[in-house]
C-alpha cells in the first residue's frame, strides 16, 4: 500500500458522512462525570455529549460489570463486526449474544436523559450514584462504588499495564 492510499483511508475514516450527506466529526468521549439514576431509571447525559447521542444511541451490557453506551453509528459498526464473526465458534457466539441480546435503543428526552432498563441496571449493580467514563467511541456507566474499586485497582497496576501495551501503542 502506498502512502497516498493509506492517507486516503485515514481521511475516509475521519470524514464520515451522515444520512443527509452532511460531514460529521468523529465522536470522541473522554472524562469522568458523576450523576445519579432516578427511580424510573433515568440518567442525565453530560451536556457536552448530548449532540453526539441525539441521533440515537444503544446501551448494552459491558465488560467488567459496567454498561456501554454507543452512539448509533458506532453501534452499527460494532454490530456489523459481530455479525461477521464465525458462528461456528462458541466464544464468538457467546460474545455476540452478550452484547447484542442485552442491547436496547435509547433516546434522549427533552432534559437530556436516557432511560436505562432495569435488567441493565441490575447487571451493572447500579443503584443511584453512577460514573460515566468516556472511552473514545463509547461511554461506560458504572455504579460509583464499583468504579472506585476498579479505578483503584487499575491505577495500582498502571505501570505493568503500560509496559505490556507499550509496544502495541508505539510508546
Amino acid at each position: 500500500m502506498t502512502c497516498g492510499e493509506l492517507w486516503g483511508r485515514l481521511i475516509v475514516q475521519w470524514e464520515k458522512v451522515d444520512r443527509n450527506g452532511d460531514k460529521c466529526t468523529p465522536t470522541v468521549f473522554i472524562g469522568e462525570y458523576r450523576h445519579s439514576v432516578d427511580e424510573k431509571g433515568r440518567l442525565a447525559v453530560p451536556a457536552k455529549y448530548r449532540e453526539q447521542l441525539q441521533r440515537g444511541a444503544v446501551v448494552t451490557r459491558g465488560l467488567d460489570r459496567c454498561l456501554f453506551i454507543y452512539p448509533g453509528d458506532a453501534w452499527q459498526e460494532l454490530a456489523q463486526r459481530l455479525a461477521n464473526l464465525p458462528v461456528s465458534k462458541a466464544n464468538t457466539r457467546s460474545f455476540a449474544r452478550f452484547l447484542l441480546a442485552g442491547a436496547m435503543d435509547v433516546e434522549l428526552d427533552k432534559q437530556g436523559r436516557i432511560i436505562i432498563p432495569e435488567y441493565l441496571r441490575s447487571f451493572a449493580g447500579i443503584r443511584k450514584s453512577v460514573v460515566l467514563a468516556g472511552l473514545y467511541n463509547r461511554l461506560e456507566v458504572w455504579d460509583e462504588e464499583q468504579w472506585g474499586r476498579y479505578r483503584s485497582s487499575a491505577e495500582q497496576g498502571s505501570e505493568e499495564i503500560a509496559e505490556a501495551l507499550g509496544s502495541e501503542l508505539g510508546v
